[in-house]
């Protein structure tokens, strides 16, 4: 949260520098990634690699592949738009991961690689046949990130678990919603985004240390501990006042105003995050008196008696529209938002003016649209090279990359399935 007029930039003034070295084309060119995951963390975790320059090899089972093609509608082509957002700049091999065939191939693509990323659950058959204590003895550059539902020790280690259930079992659903409503899931799969994130991190930070030790390592997260991480700040508040938290809607637990308002037509936020904007805030409304009322003169005070002060703050703010409220309030300083829909929000000028959106050519459905990755290096962002793969696409590029001739090639796209 940043704070308006506490912190002004210094003026910009030109400042001579050394011509910048010959760029790589990625920072994570010349990597090579090895995706046995599937559904979203995962794929994001590799899919942001594969933005970042890494080569991405996405493992799927013959029958299907990864489960979230199916995840539809909406489609767009062959698979569901939900396999679209994660799988972009991979390449997909068909293999099955329970024949010794199927893991001879990927013990070949190990040989190379930099890292690998499953989600296998603890104690499966997959998990037994991909085990970090003897890849590590084979492979010992190679950096193996693990994403489970609940973590690799524990209770729970071995219970399997979507997005739903770690923001259910997490306490983020008892955090989210109205008060006197029921629990809600957030918008986005935050258990899932979550985990995808600090797995990135962790993935990243082991190649760093790689250059240090010359050895890779085993890195884990988990959906129920990126959860608990990202609790932040309401969890050191519990962990001070020993007070369950409780639903607060749209509401900051420790700054008031800091929520959605009605307007005439609609809701807007308003985040007065210090006495000063309240003070602002208010006199634009054409009541400066309650700056002065003690109980709301101080945040801690407003946080107090937050019921009173928003049925003051609505009883003004429902008679005007939107647009009034932030015509009057943003050159003020206030700083105040209307609540976009998603199509507002992409045909906003300031996604534009980001390049958050991107084409790229998709051999089924023509020109397909990305939201790209949310960095950006020497100013430029990466680029959304190739559309996510239909399943199998590069089957036999890839085998064959890997030694394997014609025959072989034909016997292993042609090997019965495993249970």
């Amino acid at each position: 949260m940043s704070e308006p007029d506490q912190y002004l930039p210094e003026p910009h003034l030109p400042q001579p520098h050394p011509p910048e070295p010959p760029r790589p084309a990625s920072p994570l060119a010349g990597m090579k990634v090895v995706d046995l995951s599937k559904i979203l963390a995962g794929p994001y975790v590799t899919m942001s690699l594969a933005d970042l320059g890494a080569d991405v090899i996405k493992v799927e089972h013959p029958d299907g592949g990864d489960p979230t093609r199916a995840w539809g509608p909406p489609f767009n082509g062959p698979d569901a738009t939900y396999y679209l957002a994660a799988n972009r700049n991979k390449r997909s091999v068909t293999l099955d991961l329970k024949s010794p065939e199927g893991q001879e191939a990927v013990h070949r693509m190990l040989a190379d690689a930099d890292v690998m990323v499953e989600n296998f659950r603890p104690g499966s058959s997959l998990a037994r046949a991909f085990d970090y204590r003897e890849l590590s003895e084979r492979y010992p550059r190679l950096v193996l990130l693990h994403i489970s539902a609940f973590g690799d020790t524990g209770p729970l280690r071995d219970e399997p678990g979507y997005d739903m259930v770690a923001q259910a079992s997490a306490g983020l659903m008892s955090l989210t919603g109205e008060p006197d409503g029921p629990p809600v899931k957030a918008g986005y799969a935050m258990g899932d985004l979550g985990a995808a994130l600090f797995g990135l991190i962790g993935v990243t930070s082991a190649l760093v240390e790689r250059e240090r030790t010359g050895r890779g390592q085993y890195v884990t997260t988990s959906l129920y501990e990126s959860q608990l991480a990202l609790h932040i700040n309401w969890a050191t508040g519990y962990f001070a006042t020993g007070e369950r938290p409780t639903r607060l809607g749209s509401g900051h637990p420790s700054l008031v105003p800091y929520q959605a308002y009605p307007a005439s037509d609609g809701h807007f936020v308003i985040a007065v995050g210090n006495d000063g904007l309240f003070r602002r805030l208010v006199d634009a409304l054409g009541h400066p008196e309650w700056a002065d009322d003690p109980r709301f003169a101080a945040n801690r005070d407003r946080v107090t008696n937050r019921a009173a002060l928003n049925a003051k703050l609505e009883s003004v703010l429902v008679d005007e529209p939107v647009a009034h409220w932030i015509a009057l309030l943003k050159p003020r300083g206030v700083p105040v938002a209307a609540i976009r829909t998603l199509d507002e929000v992409y045909d906003c000028p300031q996604t534009e003016a980001l390049g958050m959106v991107q084409k790229v050519d998709h051999p089924e459905v023509g020109p397909l649209q990305q939201v790209a990755f949310p960095v950006t290096f020497r100013g430029e962002r990466p680029a959304v090279r190739t559309a996510p793969p239909t399943l199998g696409l590069h089957s036999r590029d890839i085998l064959a990359e890997l030694g394997y001739d014609e025959a072989g090639i034909d016997r292993l796209l042609n090997h019965p399935q495993g249970a």
